[in-house]
């Protein structure tokens, strides 16, 4: 199911905690499958819940909770906009109607090409750095004005 370097990261994860209590690297090995796969399909979190020795629904139950999880295929691209009120205020809803003109897709689409998916966002807890973005989960880039997004969408295009 996992590569074996995945498996290796997870039993890495695993030695942070008590022996008893496994389910702890249940984030963790989430964020490794996603990485290997690029989401996390039904049979990807069963078997997590089985190397963990958990309880299926306690897995579906955290990668539904958080929206870094992407529990279905999207685009090589995965752009996050916070959308929260302080980032709202700063100047985040123009990034997003801008980021949709460019992309022509609106959230929780992907483009045709399958380059870009967009998705609304939650607090990224840099709200005085707004608007934020949040690329791949790993990237986070801050005051993005429509040119910084041009940039950010033209180096991501290559």
């Amino acid at each position: 199911m996992l590569s074996p370097e995945s498996i290796k990261k997870i039993d890495h994860e695993l030695t942070k905690y008590p022996a008893d209590q496994k389910q702890s690297a249940v984030m963790s090995a989430l964020a490794i499958a996603q990485d290997e796969k690029g989401w996390l399909a039904n049979e990807t979190m069963d078997f997590i819940a089985h190397y963990l020795g958990m309880p299926p629904i306690a897995v579906y139950e955290v990668a539904t909770f958080y929206n870094m999880y992407n529990l279905q295929p999207l685009g090589k691209h995965k752009i996050t906009v916070c959308t929260n009120l302080p980032c709202a205020l700063s100047g985040a809803n123009d990034a997003v109607t801008h980021i949709k003109q460019k992309l022509g897709i609106g959230f929780n689409q992907t483009t045709a090409d399958g380059k870009f998916t967009l998705k609304e966002g939650e607090c990224m807890g840099a709200c005085g750095d707004a608007p934020v973005l949040l690329v791949n989960n790993k990237r986070m880039c801050s005051f993005m004005s429509n040119d910084s997004i041009d940039q950010l969408l033209e180096e991501l295009n290559k």
